[in-house]
């Protein structure tokens, strides 16, 4: 199982950290039996896995009862979980209840997006012994206030201030940081100037590693196709035979056989 100093280890051999986000004990079985460096059970779970439009509806209770689906199936995998929208911006003892309670679910560390009024929260987190990612760029949890899921950093001010927000980020503690939706260019600058590890989502290649949403991966979602994402099989197809399938046996009375009968 990686630690927070491997993936440090990582970034200064210049060896690549592949993170994937996955929600449920069946894909995490999956997972665990892979190369993945790393899980994050992500607050897009409220997206992908319950069907809201933003992630915004995910909370500390749908969080932590993905995790403990996701530790039980993937005990080798070092396991990241999202603070969900509001879980740290309610002052620090709901913040620290929020930690203890997907720790105990059984994450090793957790992600928050954002700076600004975190920082306390960040380094508090930090030194109460539990390792925290960042999260700059887009930061989905405030969708509305960004105006939509758009590439940030795209001018001379926005640029330095994503800077100025990483370099502080590791200040506070951070073990790693992840970029969404911002220029390749800005994203290398951003990784050359930390000791930490930087992942990337639609931030180009010159990020520590990459993470992507295993359904995404998998190819099973035909309607979200950005950019930045390029997928690994055709699941939904390959799925949505295997049913019909299924279907046309047990129609045609061809399921189940008779080896398949008691």
């Amino acid at each position: 199982m990686k630690t927070i100093i491997g993936f440090r280890k990582m970034k200064a051999a210049q060896e690549r950290i592949s993170v994937v986000t996955c929600y449920d004990y069946t894909s995490a079985k999956i997972v665990n039996k892979t190369n993945i460096d790393a899980i994050l059970v992500g607050d897009s779970a409220a997206m992908v896995m319950h069907g809201y439009d933003t992630t915004v509806n995910a909370d500390v209770s749908m969080i932590e009862k993905h995790v403990a689906a996701v530790r039980v199936g993937a005990p080798d995998k070092f396991l990241i979980a999202d603070m969900p929208f509001l879980a740290h911006r309610k002052g620090l003892e709901h913040a620290m209840d929020a930690v203890g309670a997907l720790v105990r679910a059984g994450a090793q560390a957790v992600k928050i997006e954002g700076l600004n009024a975190d920082q306390d929260t960040i380094a508090h987190i930090v030194h109460s012994g539990v390792p925290v990612m960042g999260h700059l760029g887009l930061t989905p949890q405030s969708v509305h206030q960004i105006g939509g899921y758009k590439l940030q950093g795209i001018d001379a001010d926005a640029e330095q201030q994503l800077l100025k927000d990483a370099c502080e980020l590791e200040n506070r503690g951070c073990f790693s940081l992840v970029l969404e939706m911002v220029p390749a260019t800005l994203a290398k600058k951003i990784t050359d100037s930390l000791s930490i590890p930087t992942i990337g989502i639609g931030a180009g290649p010159h990020t520590s590693g990459q993470v992507l949403v295993y359904q995404d991966v998998l190819g099973m979602n035909i309607d979200f196709k950005p950019k930045f994402l390029r997928t690994y099989m055709d699941g939904f197809s390959l799925i949505k035979k295997a049913l019909n399938t299924f279907t046309a046996d047990v129609k045609a009375l061809k399921y189940p056989s008779e080896k398949e009968s008691f």
